[in-house]
């Protein structure tokens, strides 16, 4: 399992430690300096039932800089996984990618069904 986590998110920090508490093994990655690939964002998209707004950390500076509340309606799918991929500031995190399936932010309701716990 893969868990794209940023250090100074408060959020990221009480889910790999939740994982570590459940002894959920896991590969820690830094999503600002390693974001997901367009690959991997295009498969979280599809378990997201396309909805290109889950993908997206909605309440960051980055996301706030650059208008996205504006232009995300009209971007097509390929551009705004290309930029989510150039950013991982922009990206919704923790975003986790398992065997078989994934998840963004913390939900521990969600977490336990997702690993099976």
């Amino acid at each position: 399992m893969k868990i794209y986590t940023y250090k100074n998110c408060g959020t990221c920090r009480k889910a790999v430690q939740w994982l570590a508490s459940n002894n959920v093994s896991f590969e820690e990655i830094p999503i600002r300096e390693q974001p997901p690939t367009k690959p991997e964002l295009r498969r979280m998209l599809e378990i997201q039932g396309g909805n290109l707004r889950k993908l997206f950390n909605t309440s960051g500076q980055d996301y706030k800089a650059l208008g996205m509340k504006d232009k995300l309606p009209t971007l097509s799918t390929d551009d705004a996984l290309d930029l989510l991929s150039k950013n991982g500031n922009l990206v919704k995190r923790p975003f986790v990618l398992t065997t078989d399936s994934g998840i963004v932010g913390f939900d521990e309701a969600e977490w336990k069904k997702l690993l099976k716990l």
